[in-house]
């Protein structure tokens, strides 16, 4: 089930990043210094940050939603080379029927890369600064849900605190050894030649790995380059990209998997039919935890930007069932602001 390269699949890999560094030189000498050039759609929600400093790391995360008490809150943990916003189509689906979502950022990611520079910023050590914000919040019960390394993240904290978990959602999650793809592993062995790189020439390295795990809604993608690149585009952003590619670990999620056991809470897997992660590892996530997993036809690896209704759609089917075994808990489709708390 690992993945196994030929020597010729890490030619073409390394090829592909030579090739986006000088494409990247090309367009650094013909373009006008970077700055923001997406235009969000009417259905994304608004980006609201909330930020502190928590066992002396400052972090970031989004809130949406008025507590409330009495309802479980949404957790949700992006992945690499994302942040929060990546949940922005999502985050609508879910307040509109009351429900309050708190989006984490990494320790190390999006606009918190420099937190992370000289930090341990593994799989295992990022549960634990998740661990210390839901306590900074009086999180002590949540649906959880991760994409790609989040998912990993969800995963370990899983393993050490199965009591912070009402239910759970993994869409396209790093897992076992479907992770590093061949062309981050390359990149990861050209970390030192990337945190020297000035930016521009960073940006098409970035976007070919993007690519290369896809999105499957060209609109969306365009959106979601001009987004992501942002935080990297400062000078620290090939540092703190290269610290990222440091960090990056099967082994970890390997452990974490080998301590993953059948759960008596509502969970779903998600998976991009063509995910380059491989659906064989939605696959074992799904029979390992118990949990049915749903596959989109046609989709790649950012299902949260391509295809949020889906994972929306998920996330308030656990939700609801959490209801059902919750009486006094309301049910998502309650008029907003019956359900929108975090449990005390």
């Amino acid at each position: 089930m690992s993945d196994r390269r030929s020597p010729a699949t890490g030619r073409t890999s390394r090829h592909l990043i030579l090739g986006a560094i000088a494409a990247g030189l090309g367009l650094a000498l013909l373009r006008t210094p970077y700055r923001a050039r997406y235009r969000e759609e009417v259905d994304a929600a608004p980006e609201l940050i909330r930020s502190a400093v928590i066992d002396g790391v400052l972090m970031r995360w989004e809130e949406h939603g008025g507590p409330e008490r009495g309802a479980i809150p949404v957790v949700m943990v992006h992945g690499i080379p994302t942040n929060p916003r990546i949940w922005r189509y999502i985050i609508p689906r879910l307040t509109s029927v009351g429900v309050r979502c708190l989006a984490w950022e990494q320790v190390g990611f999006g606009w918190s890369l420099g937190e992370g520079l000289d930090r341990d910023i593994s799989i295992p050590r990022q549960a634990d600064y998740l661990r210390s914000w839901l306590r900074h919040l009086g999180v002590d019960r949540a649906v959880f849900v991760g994409h790609d390394v989040g998912g990993g993240v969800v995963q370990s904290l899983l393993t050490e605190h199965p009591e912070l978990f009402a239910g759970l959602v993994l869409a396209d999650s790093v897992a076992y050894d479907n992770w590093p793809v061949p062309m981050v592993r390359t990149a990861q062995r050209m970390r030192g030649l990337i945190a020297r790189l000035p930016p521009a020439l960073v940006k098409p390295l970035l976007l070919a790995a993007v690519n290369n795990l896809g999105h499957d809604d060209p609109r969306r993608r365009k959106v979601s380059h001009d987004l992501l690149w942002e935080p990297y585009a400062r000078p620290i952003g090939p540092a703190g990209l290269a610290n990222q590619l440091l960090h990056m670990s099967a082994y970890d999620t390997l452990q974490i998997g080998s301590r993953l056991r059948r759960l008596d809470i509502p969970a779903r897997i998600v998976w991009g039919e063509d995910d380059p992660l491989g659906e064989w590892s939605g696959a074992l996530l799904a029979d390992t935890l118990g949990a049915p997993m749903r596959r989109i036809p046609g989709a790649r690896h950012f299902t949260p930007e391509d295809h949020p209704e889906v994972i929306a759609e998920e996330i308030r089917g656990v939700l609801r069932e959490v209801a059902e075994s919750s009486p006094l808990m309301p049910s998502p489709g309650t008029p907003p602001g019956s359900c929108r708390a975090t449990s005390a």
